[in-house]
């Protein structure tokens, strides 16, 4: 009987106290080289995400890298335009907020991270806006859009405005690559 309510009062505590994340585990090829992503997702806090290049030359090796985040999903494509794959990993943290964690592949030797300007240094931009990110990667263009709040933060409400950022991948400093905002528009959302 003991054994019996100890089951039961299990299976009410996963149910009461939280949504049950997945493990993510995917790979991802154009032609014969690509990544293969994967991460526990067990807390917001710390995770570990690795990385494993596929296709690529000898001297590549797995990375592994610790989030504060869990892993939501992940495209791949070639951003820079120089015929090797880079990927995208959407990740989502703690409180919710969602971010991308993109990578890209340096002559098929190795791996490197490509910089991702932050939206709250930009006065203009970052005007009404408080999270809720949504991202979409169409043929090397990287999508990002969020609700518009209005300037009093005692409303918690969002404007029925939204805006949409555009961002391509451009050479950085020291043979890095980075993410540059090209277009940038607000829109009536339904």
């Amino acid at each position: 009987m003991r054994t019996i309510l100890f089951f039961f009062f299990i299976v009410f505590s996963v149910q009461v106290f939280g949504q049950v994340w997945s493990k993510y585990d995917s790979t991802m090829k154009i032609g014969k080289t690509g990544y293969r992503i994967s991460c526990l997702n067990r807390s917001p806090e710390r995770n570990v995400m690795n990385i494993r290049p596929i296709g690529f030359k000898s001297e590549s090796r797995e990375a592994s890298i610790e989030l504060r985040a869990r892993v939501l999903g992940a495209e791949i494509d070639d951003l820079n335009n120089d015929g090797f794959p880079d990927i995208i990993i959407f990740i989502e943290d703690a409180a919710g907020k969602k971010s991308i964690f993109p990578i890209c592949s340096q002559d098929n030797e190795r791996i490197a991270p490509i910089l991702f300007p932050g939206l709250l240094n930009d006065m203009e931009l970052s005007k009404g806006y408080r999270g809720k990110d949504e991202y979409k990667l169409v043929e090397g263009v990287l999508f990002r859009k969020f609700p518009i709040f209005p300037a009093d933060t005692a409303i918690k409400e969002p404007t029925n405005k939204i805006r949409q950022l555009m961002y391509r991948v451009v050479q950085g400093e020291r043979d890095s690559w980075k993410f540059k905002m090209f277009k940038q528009f607000d829109f009536t959302s339904n």
